[in-house]
């Protein structure tokens, strides 16, 4: 079979060595003779593997010691109710800044459990840019960023302060998580689905800072208490425990080609080239503020209507897939995350070069 590059914005591309592992350990797990899949959390290998991740975790994005790492399930969707439920005091106030679809589904959520200050929005202009001036409840709780938006291609570039001098930052990682790092000062808690840029599917992750837990009055129920999962160590219940493996691989295969500073700089080169190229070309354009595009997710759409398909299946016929843009945004993304090979974002602008020549 010929190479595929997959372009899709989750679930992603994994590292080959990753995938290479957990197809082994799918029928035997370090010589235990049984599936990963069928081996008891609670058994010292897996054990052994939750603590190695944890490990691996910490040392790729330095995460000091008065945070709890957590492997959760339930997506980042789960953490849109979990966090406000879990940090926003029934009579208290939370920042949320709107830059995209999730950031809103986060917002609504929170506004369950307590009242919701928008910050910032850019939604007059189709979460085109980030906003540069937020407009902060100076008694906020903690300011909610979402980093990356999937959907539109835009990143923070650096985060915002919280007004609140006793606040802190909440933010949703789940798409360029491990693609940079980041200080941690006035971090309060990161969350991330793993499908885009970590592992498959199932896992969650949740790095909480110990102090931030246990100030609000309501009932939580168990499994949604992250005092639980804290004391549980991540195996209250069954966790997912071969995505919680494939992470661990990936998590490896980051530390072998240099650890998240490496692959940032590789991120960057290869969002620069692609940038480039749709800025050169007269069919395509990016509609994103400049200094917000994310290296990420690079969205372009073109000049001419009545392209968007004959692209699609040009591209598919070389074995670029999952190009088509988000159904609310149309044209099309490139989600070019860590285990997307330079070679890849190569293929995609000859590409785009040969399909402009043919018009």
């Amino acid at each position: 079979m010929s190479k595929v590059f997959n372009f899709s914005a989750g679930p992603s591309m994994l590292p080959e060595p990753a995938l290479q592992a957990a197809a082994k350990a799918a029928i035997d797990y370090n010589g235990c003779g049984m599936s990963l899949m069928t081996m008891s959390h609670r058994s010292k290998p897996i054990v052994a593997m939750f603590a190695e991740t944890e490990a691996l975790l910490r040392e790729a994005l330095d995460i000091p010691q008065n945070f709890k790492v957590l492997f959760l399930q339930g997506g980042a969707s789960l953490q849109f109710c979990m966090v406000p439920m879990n940090l926003l005091p029934q009579d208290g106030c939370a920042d949320y800044t709107i830059t995209g679809v999730w950031a809103k589904k986060a917002a609504k959520e929170a506004k369950l459990f307590g009242k919701v200050n928008e910050a910032c929005s850019s939604a007059e202009a189709t979460f085109s840019y980030i906003p540069k001036e937020l407009k902060q409840d100076p008694k906020a709780t903690y300011l909610h960023v979402t980093s990356n938006n999937t959907i539109y291609g835009t990143e923070w570039k650096s985060f915002p302060k919280p007004a609140n001098p006793n606040g802190y930052l909440v933010v949703d990682m789940s798409s360029d998580i491990l693609s940079r790092k980041f200080d941690w000062t006035n971090m309060g808690l990161v969350y991330a689905g793993a499908q885009k840029n970590m592992g498959p599917a199932g896992v969650t992750i949740a790095i909480v800072r110990d102090d931030i837990l246990g100030k609000v009055e309501r009932v939580i129920p168990t499994m949604l208490s992250y005092a639980t999962h804290i004391e549980g160590e991540s195996m209250f219940n069954t966790p997912p425990v071969f995505s919680v493996y494939v992470v661990n691989e990936t998590l490896k295969w980051v530390k072998s080609v240099g650890g998240v500073d490496a692959l940032h700089k590789i991120n960057e080169r290869k969002a620069a080239k692609l940038y480039k190229a749709i800025d050169d070309s007269s069919f395509f354009k990016n509609p994103v503020a400049v200094e917000d595009r994310s290296p990420m997710n690079v969205t372009f759409v073109p000049t001419a209507e009545g392209h968007d398909e004959q692209f699609i299946d040009f591209c598919k016929a070389r074995g670029l897939v999952q190009l088509k843009g988000h159904r609310s945004v149309g044209g099309f993304r490139a989600s070019i995350y860590n285990a997307m090979p330079e070679e890849g974002v190569d293929a995609l602008i000859e590409a785009m070069k040969d399909f402009e020549k043919q018009l």
